[in-house]
């Protein structure tokens, strides 16, 4: 497996800019994830890589060899790209193991290697069914064992979860992960699903506009974000205006000590993220009077409006039932938050 490195990369369809100078760089055996919204080019990225399109300007570089740039590109069959498509996309009338081995030499090696990758991605044993006896986790897994069959240089995961129910999606996740690292694969997912990116990934990189606003760690990402568009983009967040004073943000959940470097004075924005916030009793913290809640069994997400002069609205998470509306409860917040200058 190799590193990943992609400088400049610019595309646009029919005069619409869709990519505009994007990097990135996947180090070998890595496992990154590219995160945005719908429209922000993720797909398109992807597609450059894989070597179904061109771009118009900058470079991709796999394997310390440009296999794209401006003027030429390997056709996609020469890159040694193996990719896990949205659905499978198996071939019906072939067995799990033809499935498996369609890209392989026509050698002895060939039923070796594909026992390798089913009994690596936890389907020892199930060669010889076809495609339609399988659960739609079941084929994914095929086209991952599949893509891992020819030791590509890269595998790019094309939103390979999206069409699974949210329980089969963890459990998935999960797997699919272990199997990236025992193989020691290069990876590249493209994903819109922040909680993905955030467990799956070595680093998330978030995409707006057609270009990489940061990559990180995911940890790095959510505690230290470079915007107030990516705090909010990456996690569920709160966002109130806020004063800063001598490192202190004056909020309307009171003065909150601010994270990292910042200057002395000034008006912005806090993000307080929900697990910071803890619903006490009246007169212990911050009053807010309950609007509302919406129960989830591990926890609860309350919608409050807080006893001030602008009658801020908020919403906190909250272990157990939740109070019924109209309770008056007080709010303290842990740790630190984010400010983000105006």
């Amino acid at each position: 497996m190799s590193e990943l490195l992609v400088t400049g990369l610019a595309k646009a369809f029919n005069g619409v800019p869709v990519l505009r100078g994007l990097d990135l760089a996947v180090p070998e055996g890595s496992l990154a994830a590219v995160l945005g919204p719908s429209g922000c080019g993720k797909t398109t990225l992807l597609r450059l890589v894989a070597g179904f399109e061109q771009p118009d300007a900058g470079s991709i570089m796999l394997d310390g060899r440009v296999v794209a740039d401006a003027h030429d590109g390997l056709p996609p069959e020469r890159r040694r790209i193996g990719i896990v498509p949205q659905e499978g996309a198996l071939f019906p009338h072939l067995s799990v193991a033809g499935n498996v081995g369609f890209g392989l030499p026509r050698d002895r090696q060939r039923a070796v290697r594909t026992a390798e990758v089913l009994e690596l991605v936890g389907l020892g044993g199930f060669g010889a069914r076809m495609p339609g006896e399988l659960s739609g986790g079941q084929q994914q897994r095929v086209a991952l064992a599949r893509a891992l069959a020819p030791k590509p240089a890269l595998i790019l995961l094309d939103e390979p979860f999206s069409a699974l129910d949210s329980g089969l999606r963890a459990a998935l996740r999960d797997d699919v992960r272990t199997a990236l690292r025992v193989a020691g694969a290069t990876a590249l997912l493209v994903t819109h699903d922040q909680q993905e990116a955030l467990s799956m990934a070595d680093l998330v990189a978030v995409v707006r506009a057609g270009r990489v606003v940061q990559c990180a760690p995911p940890g790095e990402l959510y505690s230290l974000p470079c915007d107030l568009g990516v705090a909010t983009f990456v996690g569920e967040a709160m966002v109130l205006p806020a004063e800063l004073h001598n490192g202190l943000a004056v909020t309307a959940l009171g003065a909150l000590p601010v994270r990292g470097r910042q200057p002395a004075s000034g008006d912005g924005n806090v993000v307080v993220r929900p697990e910071q916030v803890r619903v006490v009793a009246s007169d212990q913290g911050t009053r807010a009077r309950v609007c509302g809640s919406d129960f989830y069994g591990h926890d609860a997400v309350v919608r409050l409006e807080l006893d001030d002069a602008r009658h801020t609205a908020v919403s906190v998470r909250s272990m157990g039932l939740p109070p019924r509306p109209a309770d008056v409860v007080g709010l303290q917040v842990d740790g630190d938050v984010l400010f983000f200058s105006a």
